[in-house]
């Protein structure tokens, strides 16, 4: 146990500065020592879902020996033995999942307490060096030892207050995704109204004096997270952040692709397939579709909807179209039971999300999750507004809202609300590239909104700018926003222009070209949750090459 260090996380926290670290999933103590020598306040060693063994726990204990990094054992369950074993293995606390009462928390605090204020055994091991330091560290391990409760249900929320007085805790951490779930939102984040719970029991636990954890799910959400007040903030587990530093680097040589449930790659090739597995051959044709010719259907008085992309056309979990609010027009509250991409690409609107209501700018967008009531309004007496949508579904239905919201106006450069809506404003998005002479944007996928089920951005190409050739694993649909887009599918040659857009089928091999003098925009949504391109032989893409004749 290392008295040191456990007192300066405290001084930290009395202090109200925030301390980072970094949760360990993965065998080697290597991954440890870089976070000790990084300088990182702790690390939590993760022995409930990972597949870490004892030896592999004590070598990440080891590798913090003399050091200011506070390491915590997660252990499987609110257990005894389990924490009492962590303890004397030589962590200088315990992180105990699933605590939803006050009962059990008191229990995690006497698992971890000598006699006679607890339940834990003595023994001659690690942290008391072996039985030389058996009287010293008795002495005050009490006071010193970490016991942290993850809340993770709904009936642990209940509770909140409640366990905020029990001794021997400092900090409380939350589980957003379980939480989630237990909400009835499965496989989610931050489930419609998770976010606002958790951000009202970190508030009744902070004016108990007590501070707060939670895991951040980008760079962005690290600095929401510290705005929020969270003080114990995770940086992410190593294998996500090795994964999505893997991600980057594959998509910038076109290389990128998602993570199977076997772990078998669908293809051992180094460049570019030259070979298309049958499993892919596509069985839908490409669909272009200009402006007018879609299916339109009328949403709410003064507000049409544009099918571009969607059953009309044998698409698949994708609905794409255009939005029209005519002048002054108002789009009520509703909800969709999945989530929406709402792009601004004329006009002057306002975007209201629950009482936050955003001011956009064009090619700002917002992604709604599901069951989050949001409606729009045209702020224009005298031009209409037109928005691109994008839903993950083949079927587009909503629920009116008849709820009132104390209105909130967000400052122009809101991101959004950490777990709830995502915005992104184009004029300041980082950018990356996807082909030769290209800006790309995302605004969302999986790594940025977890839970959605679908990915898209936007793309600029400049004079010559292209992507190489390439296949998806799912539909896709291409906007073009601006300018005049080349497409070209096995050989067959498109022109696109005025919010003309493209559906691609899962397999059909495919690129985009800018041919003109001037630049090239396009709003593109995957019905995949990773922006992941297969890049093929180009001459897959000519009438000669066509893997699918």
């Amino acid at each position: 146990m290392k008295r040191d260090a456990i007192q300066r996380l405290r001084q930290q926290w009395a202090s109200d500065v925030t301390t980072w670290g970094l949760w360990v999933t993965l065998e080697s103590p290597s991954i440890t020592e870089m976070a000790v020598g990084l300088g990182l306040d702790w690390v939590v060693i993760d022995a409930e879902h990972g597949h870490l063994d004892w030896q592999d726990i004590l070598g990440h204990l080891r590798a913090t020996v003399r050091s200011e990094t506070v390491a915590l054992v997660r252990v499987a369950e609110l257990n005894g033995g389990l924490i009492k074993r962590a303890l004397d293995m030589g962590a200088d606390g315990v992180v105990v999942p699933w605590i939803e009462t006050v009962e059990q928390l008191r229990d995690a605090v006497a698992y971890a307490r000598y006699p006679v204020e607890g339940r834990r055994g003595i023994g001659a091991e690690r942290a008391t060096c072996w039985g030389e330091c058996l009287v010293e560290h008795t002495a005050d391990a009490n006071q010193q030892v970490l016991v942290v409760p993850i809340l993770e249900s709904v009936s642990s929320m209940r509770n909140v207050a409640r366990m905020c007085q029990v001794d021997g805790v400092d900090l409380f951490l939350f589980g957003p995704a379980d939480f989630s779930a237990t909400a009835g939102y499965r496989g989610q984040w931050e489930g419609p109204g998770v976010a606002e719970q958790i951000l009202e029991a970190k508030q009744t636990i902070r004016r108990a004096g007590k501070q707060c954890g939670v895991m951040a799910t980008s760079l962005e959400n690290q600095k929401q997270r510290h705005q929020q007040g969270f003080r114990f903030i995770g940086l992410g587990l190593d294998s996500t952040l090795l994964l999505r530093s893997l991600h980057a680097s594959l998509a910038a040589v076109g290389r990128d692709r998602t993570l199977q449930t076997s772990l078998v790659p669908r293809t051992t090739s180094t460049g570019p397939w030259t070979q298309l597995p049958a499993e892919f051959r596509p069985d839908r044709p490409e669909v272009m579709t200009a402006v007018g010719a879609g299916v339109v259907s009328e949403v709410a008085r003064g507000i049409t909807f544009e099918c571009l992309v969607g059953t009309p056309h044998q698409a698949r979990h994708l609905t794409t179209g255009l939005v029209t609010m005519a002048p002054g027009s108002t789009l009520p509250l509703h909800t969709h039971p999945v989530f929406e991409s709402i792009t601004l690409l004329r006009g002057q609107a306002n975007l209201e999300v629950e009482g936050r209501s955003y001011h956009l700018q064009r090619l700002d967008n917002v992604v709604i999750p599901p069951g989050l009531a949001h409606g729009g309004r045209n702020l224009s007496a005298r031009e209409p507004a037109l928005f691109h949508i994008a839903m993950p579904t083949e079927t587009i239905t909503r629920e009116w809202v008849d709820r009132f919201f104390s209105r909130r106006t967000m400052p122009l450069n809101s991101t959004g609300v950490p777990g709830a809506e995502r915005v992104t404003r184009a004029s300041s998005a980082p950018r990356g590239t996807a082909g030769s002479r290209t800006e790309f944007i995302d605004y969302f996928n999986e790594d940025l909104m977890p839970g959605i089920d679908m990915s898209g951005g936007y793309g600029l190409f400049h004079p010559t700018g292209r992507l190489p050739a390439h296949i998806h694993d799912f539909d896709e649909s291409i906007c073009i926003v601006g300018g005049l887009a080349t497409c070209v599918v096995e050989g067959r040659r498109y022109a696109l222009r005025d919010a003309a857009t493209a559906l691609q089928p899962r397999g059909r091999v495919h690129y985009f070209i800018n041919e003109h003098a001037e630049p090239m925009e396009m709003i593109w949504v995957y019905a995949g949750p990773r922006p992941e391109r297969i890049v093929v032989d180009e001459a897959f893409a000519t009438e000669a090459g066509n893997p699918w004749q």
